[in-house]
């Protein structure tokens, strides 16, 4: 693999999508997964313990919660992330254990602020539409590169899409960079939640974006 997706997921919009077990979702960007381009599931047999990361443990029910499965046992979603993208992450030594992976994580979390930059760009979650290009330009203006954003398509009825997942693009040594949108053709970090009907896919451009305060 060749870089990493650190993916922010809008806990709202990820329950507008599944609403099976949302209750109160974070009104805040958590974190959805630090993921390796191209590469899934290194390593069956690296299993997963959650000892190894207690002393992150309030950091991440606070920061990396299930927001799907908030009652339910909330390690199943760090196994997942564990197995599926940290196994393949740990070839690069700052992450070569459950530890540094999550650890890792949080400290990028912790550095890029989304949270703290849109509502510096004035972007926080309303009631009223936003242009994308504006967020685009706002965001690509405060990091200096552009993030990739995704949206889930505007639902029978609905004239505007809603952003759900805002992925950030870092080298193999934690520089950020640019996230470009077509890298020989599809990306398969693409449709990376499978909800029932629909998926987050690349915003468009020209749509209104709905960036919700509350689950409808």
């Amino acid at each position: 693999w060749k870089k990493l997706y650190f993916a922010h997921h809008w806990p709202v919009t990820v329950c507008k999508m599944n609403a099976n077990d949302c209750h109160d979702p974070p009104k805040y960007w958590t974190i959805h997964g630090l993921w390796p381009d191209r590469a899934e599931d290194c390593n069956k047999t690296w299993h997963f313990n959650v000892t190894e990361i207690k002393d992150l443990l309030s950091d991440m029910r606070h920061y990396w919660p299930d927001v799907l499965h908030s009652s339910l046992n909330r390690t199943q979603f760090w196994k997942h992330e564990w197995y599926k993208h940290g196994t393949c992450a740990a070839t690069l030594e700052v992450l070569n254990s459950q530890k540094k992976y999550f650890g890792k994580a949080i400290e990028l979390y912790q550095h890029v602020d989304l949270n703290g930059c849109l509502l510096k760009a004035g972007i926080k979650p309303s009631s009223s539409y936003y242009k994308m290009t504006a967020i685009k330009e706002a965001l690509t203006r405060l990091y200096g590169v552009t993030p990739k954003i995704q949206c889930l398509p505007p639902e029978e009825g609905e004239e505007a899409q809603t952003i759900g997942q805002i992925e950030f693009c870092f080298t193999k040594e934690l520089q950020l960079e640019n996230c470009t949108a077509l890298e020989g053709g599809s990306n398969p970090v693409q449709a990376h939640l499978k909800p029932g009907s629909s998926e987050l896919s690349v915003c468009n451009d020209t749509l209104p974006t709905y960036y919700p305060a509350e689950v409808q």
